[in-house]
């Protein structure tokens, strides 16, 4: 294997810079404020511009508190992949932290940084508490992980705030396998607040698409769970496309579609509402819509297939219920998971005017 690299190596040096190119969507990621002990992850876009294929020969963060992850095989021309740095955030401050990706796409390395600021806490939560749980006002009821790539643990922050005369212990209740809860503090006194922050472990959902569950706030451990105190956590999960060619890109599925808004206009009197949507695989095989989910209840989608020839159009029929979209958290939108690199996520958005 490394008589090969260095092979390629050489390949590279004898080979024109115009032919062999390795682009960034986005060489800095600016990571924001960080938690002290919270590791944080920058996932960066790279993209093999040339036609020859590209050789990932060695890859340097500045310092061993950055583990990075990157593809080990050969990248076609064309070809798009992903390369993750995670900074475990062990040190408070303001951090700089750079990778080097050797290949032979140049005799210079790529350089990708990440920054940002570890803290000890993040600063007063100085919005609103709109949703009372019990004894506890929260600022959300609804958590969504959206774009969620294998291997990513995105975390989001709930804040709570304590509405009791006494001292209590804020927890999240019936916590599936792949989230996690930490509260900060552990205890909140009367009229003060507190932070939950909820890390979403992508390795442990079991399919990609649209995974929702509730969770149930306490105020203090072993409280009885109550239907009044839920929150309700969706993550999409996107397929992982990285690997293929751009032989396989040019040859694959391409999804077009007539519109990802779809106003139904005024229920009125009327209790449901109905459009449609059209679908064309403008591609050169088959197009696979592998999920259709709905975000929120009081939806109904109706397709005729779901395997789609190339140059074939369906029509895609979207009903909402008015009673029932009445309960919903969140806005009303369809989730299509397809087997289209450049279209793996497709969201329709549904909308009715009073």
């Amino acid at each position: 294997m490394k008589k090969y690299l260095i092979l390629g190596l050489a390949l590279a040096a004898i080979t024109p810079a115009a032919s062999q190119r390795l682009t960034v969507k986005k060489a800095t990621v600016d990571c924001g404020r960080m938690i002290f002990q919270s590791p944080v992850k920058a996932t960066f876009e790279l993209r093999n511009k040339s036609s020859r294929k590209l050789i990932i020969s060695d890859v340097q963060s500045s310092c061993g508190c950055t583990s990075v992850e990157w593809p080990r095989t050969e990248i076609e021309g064309g070809g798009r992949f992903n390369i993750s740095a995670t900074y475990d955030a062990q040190q408070m401050g303001h951090f700089v932290k750079q990778v080097a990706i050797f290949s032979n796409a140049s005799s210079e390395p790529t350089i990708l940084t990440l920054k940002g600021v570890v803290v000890a806490e993040m600063e007063n939560f100085t919005g609103e508490y709109p949703f009372e749980l019990g004894e506890l006002r929260v600022d959300k009821n609804d958590l969504e992980f959206d774009n969620v790539n294998r291997g990513d643990k995105p975390m989001q922050e709930l804040h709570v705030y304590n509405a009791s005369n006494k001292t209590c212990q804020p927890n999240l209740q019936h916590l599936p396998p792949y989230l996690t809860a930490k509260v900060f503090p552990e205890r909140v006194a009367p009229g003060r607040t507190a932070r939950i922050r909820i890390t979403l472990n992508s390795a442990n959902l079991h399919s990609y698409g649209l995974t929702q569950t509730n969770v149930y706030l306490a105020s203090n451990l072993g409280e009885k769970v109550s239907r009044d105190r839920s929150i309700s956590v969706s993550a999409v999960l996107l397929p992982a496309f990285q690997g293929l060619t751009s032989v396989q890109r040019q040859f694959g599925p391409h999804l077009s579609i007539s519109q990802t808004t779809l106003n139904l206009g005024s229920f009125g009197k009327k209790k449901k509402l109905s459009g449609e949507v059209l679908i064309t695989n403008q591609g050169r095989t088959n197009l696979d819509i592998t999920s259709m989910q709905m975000f929120t209840e009081g939806l109904r989608v109706t397709l005729p297939k779901r395997n789609i020839q190339p140059g074939e159009t369906i029509k895609m029929k979207i009903t909402a219920e008015r009673d029932r979209l009445k309960r919903a958290r969140s806005k009303p939108r369809v989730l299509m998971i397809t087997n289209d690199p450049d279209n793996a996520k497709v969201v329709i958005n549904i909308e009715t005017t009073k």
